[in-house]
């Protein structure tokens, strides 16, 4: 070994080692404060404090009907968190509407607390997914707890929330086919939040929805029942094995295709299940293929570990393909392009940094 590579294998620098320990230490309260607002979210505090003014922990916990002692620790940690502000006189807390605005359902879908309640659901799973590392395999949908709630409160932000007024647009006369009446089938629909928003907002068009999990489709025939809806029905199915050629207008896939064990199949079956002239809409993340283009991500780092987590074990638990939440734009448009579709477009909403919108026809 030379005298230089030995420098450069000794030489240790204490200041970056310092720096890095002090990021360790601020990562430790960072994913704390993480569940803690899942905490909050769930149970509501964060909406009660907002429509208070500076309160006790026990008026606090009055008003939210919890438990005054459960309610004060909590929110030692919001306050230590530089979250709720506190009054150490008055020993009032109090939550500044520039917070409030990103943490109550009153400002839904700015609501980022919903996305933190992944940090506890993900928790549930990290047993099984560390014996993965070990044997390989992956992990089944069974084994993830709310799973399917916390998913329908994200779609209902992100999805739901902006179909009518952004996303339908991005696809030049759609609107125009729902409202006169089109088949639209909705694969991997999950509680069918958005499959049954579209069936209300369009009742001349007749709707389908497919899922491979039972639970998500009970949840998704109550949200249809309690809407009333009669121009929808849904059904769990294997989507790898749909075979029904050409049978509907608009076939929509709103963040899905990363899971499925065999995702080059799926889309085969999407290409064969649409109309000539029909429309493919397919809703995933935004990333690049290539984890060098991801460094500056805004939320990267999550995208790899809900990937880890969730996406790519439960694709691997189906002896599939486990593709993964990054599998990036650049794999994503070729895949589409080999089903058959061509002129693939990504289109991308101001408002949304999380997602690309694919948008094809046969």
């Amino acid at each position: 070994m030379t005298a230089t590579a030995t420098a450069a294998t000794t030489e240790f620098d204490q200041n970056l080692s310092d720096a890095f320990s002090e990021r360790l230490v601020g990562m430790l309260n960072e994913a704390a404060l993480s569940m803690m607002i899942s905490i909050g979210h769930r149970t509501g505090l964060f909406d009660t404090i907002a429509t208070l003014p500076p309160s006790s922990s026990q008026q606090i916990a009055d008003q939210a009907e919890l438990d005054e002692r459960y309610v004060r620790e909590w929110l030692g940690g919001m306050v230590t968190g530089r979250i709720v502000r506190y009054d150490a006189e008055t020993k009032t807390y109090h939550l500044p509407d520039e917070h409030a605005r990103w943490l109550t359902r009153e400002f839904s879908p700015e609501n980022i607390a919903v996305t933190h309640q992944w940090t506890s659901v993900l928790g549930h799973v990290e047993s099984q997914v560390v014996d993965k590392f070990h044997n390989g395999g992956g992990v089944h949908y069974e084994c993830f707890h709310r799973f399917h709630e916390v998913m329908a409160a994200e779609s209902a932000q992100t999805v739901v929330a902006a179909l009518t007024q952004h996303i339908l647009p991005l696809a030049p006369g759609l609107r125009d086919q729902l409202q006169q009446g089109i088949d639209v089938l909705d694969i991997g629909c999950g509680s069918g939040k958005a499959a049954c928003a579209l069936a209300a907002a369009f009742p001349n068009s007749r709707f389908v929805g497919y899922d491979l999990c039972d639970d998500a489709i009970e949840a998704a025939q109550a949200e249809a029942d309690k809407l009333g809806l009669t121009n929808i029905r849904f059904q769990a199915r294997d989507i790898t094995q749909m075979n029904e050629p050409e049978a509907y207008d608009l076939v929509t896939a709103f963040d899905v295709i990363h899971d499925q064990k065999d995702p080059a199949t799926v889309l085969d079956q999407v290409y064969a299940t649409v109309r000539r002239g029909g429309t493919f809409l397919m809703q995933d993340i935004r990333a690049s293929s290539h984890v060098e283009k991801n460094l500056d991500h805004p939320i990267g780092t999550f995208l790899y570990a809900i990937s880890t987590m969730h996406c790519m074990t439960v694709s691997l638990a189906q002896e599939g393909e486990g593709l993964g939440a990054v599998w990036g734009e650049e794999l994503a448009v070729e895949m589409l392009t080999d089903a058959g579709f061509a002129d693939v477009r990504v289109e991308t909403l101001e408002h949304d940094i999380i997602n690309n919108y694919y948008i094809t026809s046969k």
